[in-house]
């Protein structure tokens, strides 16, 4: 199975990506700084490929399938996204526009190109990783990046329904707190507080066994899909004073 993972120099995709390689699969890693891929991941697998790119650069992502993805191309997974604590920060152009072109033109971007080639040979899949922050209802106050996170899952939706009649299926990935370097990172080194964290490995194995069910939607865990019920219920007001 030739395997391509947008956003996989580190964190989750990476995790994924080398889930995959474990089981033998072609997979393809793109990202922005392949000096975060670990050092002999491709001696250890000689079937991988590595391309350094930004997802808001279409041409490039063009160029890439181009030399990824023939004869065929069997599954995509998009993992890039940018987060920024608006809480601690104010937003400038330069960020807004940032995770813009990442969150939502990018993942467009390697829909498109991806479905055209998975049109032509009648089969494939494609996912995204969103977030259970896509889950929460809009409220005065809401933040950019839970904004950018329902647009996913509503590209997903998108492309699901107009690919399904071609046996192209799109899943869309909608997790909870992931103990990814990442993470850690935004909570000075210790991400252990966070509510219902999972592991990578924990992440991946839910991952993988929804790709290989072809469902339409994964939300996990299922306490925070529990725990955004509960905050949607609340006003919007109160909401907006918890942001």
């Amino acid at each position: 199975m030739k395997v391509l993972i947008v956003g996989a120099t580190s964190g989750l995709g990476l995790a994924l990506a080398q889930y995959y390689l474990q089981k033998g699969n072609q997979v393809a890693v793109c990202g922005r700084d392949l000096k975060r891929v670990p050092q002999g991941l491709q001696e250890k697998y000689p079937q991988l490929k590595m391309y350094q790119l930004d997802i808001a650069d279409k041409q490039a992502l063009i160029d890439m399938l181009e030399d990824f993805a023939s004869p065929v191309l069997d599954l995509v997974i998009v993992a890039a996204g940018v987060y920024f604590n608006t809480r601690k920060h104010k937003l400038d152009e330069t960020i807004t526009l940032r995770m813009l072109q990442t969150n939502v033109s990018g993942l467009n971007h390697v829909f498109e190109l991806a479905a055209k080639k998975m049109l032509s040979q009648k089969s494939g899949h494609l996912v995204a990783i969103s977030s259970v922050a896509g889950l929460l209802r809009d409220y005065p106050g809401a933040s950019l990046y839970s904004a950018t996170k329902r647009s996913v899952l509503s590209l997903c939706e998108t492309y699901r329904i107009a690919l399904k009649p071609f046996s192209i299926a799109v899943t869309a990935v909608v997790p909870g707190y992931i103990d990814t370097e990442k993470l850690r990172a935004l909570n000075n080194g210790d991400a252990s507080h966070k509510p219902f964290i999972l592991s990578e490995t924990q992440a991946v194995h839910h991952i993988a066994k929804a790709v290989e069910q072809r469902k339409a939607v994964l939300v996990f865990p299922w306490q925070m899909r529990w725990l955004i019920a509960v905050l949607n219920c609340l006003p919007s007001w109160l909401l907006a004073l918890r942001r």
